[in-house]
């Protein structure tokens, strides 16, 4: 049977790509702090567009969709589910509701999961709560449509132990300082997703139990923007992480590295989309030259102009090329790079 320790990440070495990004999680997060302190309602705007994007964008990785306006009706409970999809994702709506209202009061347990499980598929006829009694398979479809096993999963008859032994690593490795929490998340995430403890979905709790982790790590970037919906836009590198670090899980001999490398650069994603949304939002009211000023130097990543024409749209190329020379010459700015790949930052 698998056997789960994070012992190996006690003062872990990162790789230099991987350390450079979280430091950048790090220093947005410590902007995110004083933001929230000082405009709450823009935040809340933006928790409002991502709980939209999050139940859409989860759901929809499963192949369980339904239109954009239904989507809204029912995550804002304007109107009842109609049908088996609708229930799924009104299921995802209330979970989600759950931890973005009471994240702090969810203790990481067995019968916590199984609750948060049990409201996921409170909508539907088989409902949730209780472990698979029967074994299931991962399946892949090859380029000829042949479907084999890619990966199986723990036995439903060691599912309990299995996962009582999960959240007993998790919880040791959780209270050691010498862990990046970082690191540990998405280590955890990986084995609960190859133990795949449910009939049903497994993969929506995932990403449930992803942000419910982040968000007591205090890194709760994807409670404004989806986390969810960066996986499902980037689903193919996320499946071949997820592919990668499974190799070899039952004989312990994994590699961790490809699946933690994914979820830290989607995180890293939010927190940079963050970055530029609160720019644009708490500048709308003022000039256009004041807002491209204040998307630069609100910043803490460089940004191209095409970059920051995406970020205000109604703002031409060459406006944003005027502000940004005066920028430069009035030393507000400097300019990392040449030509078309040139960024700026704030000097």
């Amino acid at each position: 049977m698998r056997k789960f320790d994070y012992s190996f990440l006690k003062n872990a070495l990162l790789p230099t790509g991987l350390l450079g990004i979280t430091n950048s999680i790090a220093e947005l997060k410590a902007l995110d702090k004083i933001r929230k302190r000082d405009f709450r309602n823009i935040f809340t705007k933006l928790e409002s567009i991502a709980k939209v994007q999050s139940v859409k964008g989860s759901n929809a990785i499963e192949n369980i969709i339904t239109t954009d306006k239904r989507i809204e009706e029912i995550v804002n409970q304007l109107s009842a589910p109609l049908n088996h999809n609708e229930q799924e994702i009104a299921g995802y709506r209330d979970a989600l509701n759950a931890i973005h209202s009471g994240f702090e009061n969810i203790s990481l347990d067995e019968q916590s999961i199984l609750n948060l499980h049990s409201v996921l598929l409170s909508f539907t006829e088989t409902g949730g709560g209780n472990y698979k009694t029967s074994d299931n398979v991962i399946l892949e479809i090859d380029s000829d449509g042949n479907r084999r096993i890619r990966f199986m999963p723990t036995k439903a008859t060691e599912t309990q132990q299995a996962m009582q032994q999960l959240i007993y690593a998790f919880i040791d490795a959780n209270s050691d300082s010498g862990i990046n929490k970082l690191l540990l998340i998405p280590c955890f995430i990986l084995d609960f997703l190859c133990i795949h403890p449910f009939s049903d979905g497994n993969g929506r709790m995932s990403r449930l139990l992803s942000l419910l982790l982040l968000y007591k790590a205090g890194f709760d970037a994807g409670k404004y923007i989806s986390f969810e919906e960066q996986i499902n836009k980037n689903k193919n590198s996320y499946y071949e992480a997820l592919r990668k670090s499974s190799e070899n899980w039952d004989s312990n001999t994994n590699d961790y590295l490809p699946f933690i490398e994914n979820f830290i650069f989607t995180l890293l994603i939010c927190y940079k989309e963050l970055d530029k949304r609160f720019a644009l939002i708490h500048s709308k009211k003022v000039s256009k030259r004041e807002r491209v000023e204040q998307t630069i130097l609100n910043s803490l990543l460089p940004l191209g102009k095409r970059e920051i024409n995406y970020i205000l749209p109604d703002i031409s190329v060459t406006t944003i090329e005027i502000v940004v020379s005066q920028m430069i010459k009035q030393g507000k700015v400097k300019k990392i790079g040449t030509f078309k790949d040139a960024k700026y930052i704030k000097n």
